[in-house]
C-alpha cells in the first residue's frame, strides 16, 4: 500500500514542480517585458514628442488659415482643403522646386566626381600626405552663413574675383551668376565631405585584388575600371543619394548671397517657404508647401532608391556570372 502511495504521489509532485517552473518562467518574462518599457518608454515619449506631435500639428495647421499676425493657432479659420489647392498652382513653388533640383544635380556631381578625384589621389601615402588632407577638409569645419558671407564678399562688384579677372560684372545681380555662384559655395563646402566618403570606400577595397590584378597586366585605369569601381558603387550611391537629401534643404548660402534674388531667379524651396512662413506670415499655406514637397520627394527617393538597388544587383549578377 505504502508503494502504491508513492506512485501515486509523484505525478502530483511532478505537476507542482512544473505548475512552479511555468510561473516562474512567466514571472521572468513579466519583468523583461515591464523592464524593457522602463528602458525604452523614455525614447518612445522624447520621440513622440519630437517627430509624431510636430508632424500632426503640421498636418492640422495646413488645413487653417493661420496667419500668424492675426491671432493665435487654434482660433485660426478651419479651411479644408484650400491651402493644397493654392500649392498645385504655385507657379512659383514649381519654380523654385525646378531651380532646387537643378542645383541639387549639378551641387552632388561636381562633388562626387571631385571627390572620387581627390580619393584617388589621397589613396597612396606620400611626404605631407596628413596636412594636406587637413587643409583639404578645413572647408567643411566652416558654418554655412560663414561659408556664404565668403562667398557674398569674393563675388563682390570691387571684389577679389573682379580684381583677378580684370572685370567689373556684377555676378550676383545676374540670374545665372548668381545661381553659378551658390552652387559654387555649396560645391567648396562640401565637397570635403565626400571626398571624406570616397576615400573610406577605397581603403575599404581589398588590397589583395588591387595587387592580383597588377600582377595579370592591368593598367592603373583597368585597376580602377574593372576591380575598384565596381567594388565602391554601393559606397558611391550611398553618398550621392545623402548628399543630395542634404542639398535639396540648401538655404544659407541662398539667403545671405541673394536672398532668392535678384527677383526669385536664385529662390530655393527652403527659401521660398521661409519667406511664404516669416515673411508673408502665411504659417498654414507655408505648412501645406512643405507637406506637398515632403510627399513630392518621398515618391522621388523611394523611385530612385529602387532604381540604384535594381542595378546594383544586376551588376552583381553580371559579375558572378563573368
Amino acid at each position: 500500500m505504502m508503494t502504491v502511495d508513492m506512485r501515486e504521489r509523484r505525478p502530483e509532485a511532478q505537476s507542482r514542480s512544473g505548475e512552479t517552473a511555468g510561473g516562474a518562467a512567466r514571472r521572468q518574462a513579466r519583468e523583461r517585458r515591464r523592464l524593457s518599457w522602463l528602458t525604452s518608454g523614455p525614447l518612445i515619449v522624447v520621440l513622440l514628442l519630437l517627430l509624431v506631435f510636430p508632424f500632426v500639428f503640421n498636418i492640422w495647421v495646413s488645413l487653417t488659415g493661420w496667419q500668424i499676425n492675426q491671432g493665435d493657432w487654434w482660433k485660426a479659420p478651419w479651411i479644408g482643403l484650400d491651402n493644397y489647392q493654392d500649392a498645385l498652382t504655385d507657379s512659383r513653388l514649381w519654380g523654385s522646386l525646378l531651380r532646387t533640383s537643378l542645383v541639387t544635380l549639378v551641387c552632388v556631381l561636381v562633388e562626387g566626381g571631385i571627390g572620387l578625384v581627390l580619393a584617388l589621389c589621397f589613396a597612396e601615402k606620400f611626404r605631407g600626405r596628413a596636412l594636406l588632407m587637413g587643409v583639404t577638409i578645413v572647408p567643411m569645419m566652416i558654418l554655412p552663413v560663414v561659408n556664404g558671407f565668403i562667398f557674398f564678399m569674393l563675388f563682390q562688384s570691387d571684389g577679389p574675383v573682379n580684381d583677378i579677372l580684370r572685370t567689373d560684372k556684377a555676378w550676383l545681380n545676374d540670374p545665372w551668376s548668381a545661381l553659378f555662384v551658390v552652387a559654387l559655395s555649396d560645391i567648396y563646402q562640401w565637397t570635403p565631405l565626400m571626398f571624406l566618403i570616397m576615400l573610406a570606400g577605397y581603403n575599404a577595397v581589398p588590397p589583395n585584388l588591387r595587387s592580383a590584378a597588377t600582377v595579370l597586366g592591368a593598367s592603373r585605369w583597368q585597376e580602377f575600371r574593372y576591380v575598384v569601381l565596381p567594388l565602391m558603387r554601393p559606397v558611391i550611391v550611398i553618398a550621392l543619394i545623402i548628399r543630395a537629401i542634404e542639398a535639396f534643404k540648401l538655404f544659407d548660402p541662398v539667403f545671405i548671397l541673394t536672398g532668392g534674388g535678384p527677383g526669385t531667379s536664385t529662390e530655393t524651396i527652403s527659401v521660398y517657404l521661409y519667406k511664404v512662413a516669416f515673411n508673408d506670415f502665411r504659417l498654414g499655406y507655408a505648412a501645406a508647401l512643405a507637406l506637398v514637397v515632403l510627399i513630392l520627394l518621398s515618391i522621388v527617393g523611394m523611385r530612385a532608391v529602387e532604381q540604384v538597388e535594381g542595378r546594383v544587383k544586376s551588376q552583381k549578377e553580371e559579375t558572378v556570372d563573368e
